[in-house]
């Protein structure tokens, strides 16, 4: 990457911003609807500066997106934000090796040929329209995160979709050459799997620890059925949405790839019989998503980190020499793993100095004389606007309680506020740092960082839309009205 004008502009923007911030006066602090004051320190002020900092070189890739991320690490102690100790103990936060291990899980599926296996049998389904294949595609990704958590699947699915795409450039093409189909496919795939993941309790860290803040703050419990009832209809009517929102903006440039499924079907043909290593693959994958999946339901898996399972699979594969330091040094995106990196480090630092909660409460306290409509709005642009940058639980944990709080005041009930703050936390579609599907597709490179943001623009705002049709047809006919409890 070369540092023409436009880049340097954008350097200067954010070191510009977080200066601005970190010597600017006192704010005023912020009350919540309680009348407790919670005042701004100077390190959250300039934690503040560095959030816009972040957000302006990802966006607008004004170093590498990874190099980012470390010099979120730097800036922190160098303005007094957080120690270094603090600041880059979190590059390796159990998150971050949960998004480690998931990408070598995809490798080891490419690496023993699985993900072509997978894909020429589902070239076999779907056929050869481009829009179709594009919809099967999204409907395989949105299906698995009703029992993975969407980052496992992300990291399943690249590199079945790689291959997928390798076909549809029958030209010999570069398989990174981008194209409309491409840009349609991996953008749709992070996309689709924040949808599938607010359909069940299983897609996500940010659902139980919703359900368990709504429970805390009114004494009801949520239920699995009663959760997906509520929120699986919406998940699946945005996969269809998105879905017809990215064949009319990236239409692929071939409506169909004629032969393709005698060709899918002969390179089938040629794999021949599951060889051993396949299938000791998917054995040892098998097991660890079994353990991912059955810790909500058995007490003694509870305390193991969800990064456990996936690491212990990809020990198993470099003992069993099915991986080996050539994959770890040259395949491993170390860009992506880095981007996660840094997000976690932005996200610790905005909530230890308590700017994120200075901020969320500051945005609610204005919704408080609004329109219960725009209040519900409100409450969901701004988990959005921050699960764009910092954990999703994280955003559930600061927006969620402020939010219950008003919404009595109002008289709204706050099931709305429970399932629009969770839907809203899962499908963040502006920046890679949102979701980890996000970073992972970006790897593909197949768009760059501002068409993703370009596209999220129109994407939030029909899962706004969608939302205020559900609040006033569907969630009413299944007994969630919109005021009372």
């Amino acid at each position: 990457m070369t540092l023409d004008k436009k880049n340097i502009f954008f350097l200067l923007l954010g070191l510009g911003l977080l200066l601005l911030f970190h010597f600017l006066p006192p704010f005023s602090p912020a009350v919540d609807p309680g009348g407790k004051s919670f005042a701004l320190s100077p390190a959250g002020k300039s934690a503040i500066g560095l959030f816009l900092l972040a957000g302006v070189w990802w966006v607008f890739e004004a170093i590498p997106i990874g190099v980012t991320s470390i010099a979120i690490g730097v800036l922190q102690p160098l303005f007094l934000i957080r120690p270094a100790k603090d600041a880059m103990r979190d590059f390796m936060d159990p998150t971050v090796l949960f998004i480690f291990g998931s990408l070598l899980v995809g490798l080891t599926f490419t690496k023993v040929g699985l993900t072509k296996r997978i894909a020429y049998k589902m070239l076999l389904v779907v056929g050869e329209n481009t829009s179709k294949i594009l919809l099967g595609c999204f409907v395989v990704t949105a299906l698995l995160t009703h029992i993975m958590a969407h980052t496992a699947v992300a990291a399943t699915v690249i590199p079945i979709f790689l291959t997928i795409l390798s076909l549809y450039n029958e030209d010999g093409g570069s398989l990174i050459r981008p194209n409309k189909f491409g840009k349609a496919l991996f953008i749709g795939m992070a996309y689709t799997a924040g949808a599938g993941s607010i359909c069940t309790l299983l897609g996500g860290a940010r659902n139980p620890a919703a359900v368990g803040f709504f429970r805390e703050f009114t004494g009801v419990d949520i239920s699995f059925l009663d959760f997906s009832l509520h929120l699986a209809p919406l998940g699946w009517v945005m996969v269809i949405l998105l879905w017809v929102m990215l064949i009319v903006i990236y239409k692929p440039e071939k409506k169909t790839i004629p032969g393709l499924r005698e060709r899918a079907a002969d390179l089938y043909r040629q794999l021949g019989p599951m060889s051993k290593e396949e299938i000791f693959v998917l054995i040892v994958v098998a097991a660890g998503l079994a353990m991912l999946v059955l810790q909500a339901a058995v007490p003694a898996l509870k305390g193991i980190d969800r990064s456990i399972p996936l690491l212990l699979a990809g020990l198993l594969f470099f003992a069993s020499g099915i991986l080996d330091v050539q994959d770890l040094e040259k395949k491993v995106p170390w860009n992506i793993v880095l981007l996660f990196s840094g997000a976690m480090s932005i996200g610790f630092a905005l909530w230890q100095t308590g700017a994120a909660q200075w901020m969320a409460i500051k945005w609610l306290s204005l919704l408080q004389g609004a329109p219960w409509l725009f209040f519900v709005l409100g409450v969901a642009v701004l988990v959005s606007l921050m699960t764009n940058f910092i954990m999703n639980v994280a955003a559930i944990a600061i927006t969620l309680p402020v939010a219950l709080v008003i919404a009595q005041y109002l008289g709204v009930n706050p099931k709305l506020i429970l399932y629009t703050a969770t839907a809203a936390a899962g499908m963040p579609f502006l920046l890679l740092i949102g979701a980890a599907p996000n970073a992972m597709a970006y790897e593909s490179r197949q768009f760059t960082t501002g068409e993703f943001f370009a596209a999220g623009i129109p994407a939030t705002i029909l899962l706004l839309a969608v939302m205020v049709v559900f609040t006033f047809t569907f969630w009413p006919l299944v007994g969630m009205t919109p005021l009372g409890k």
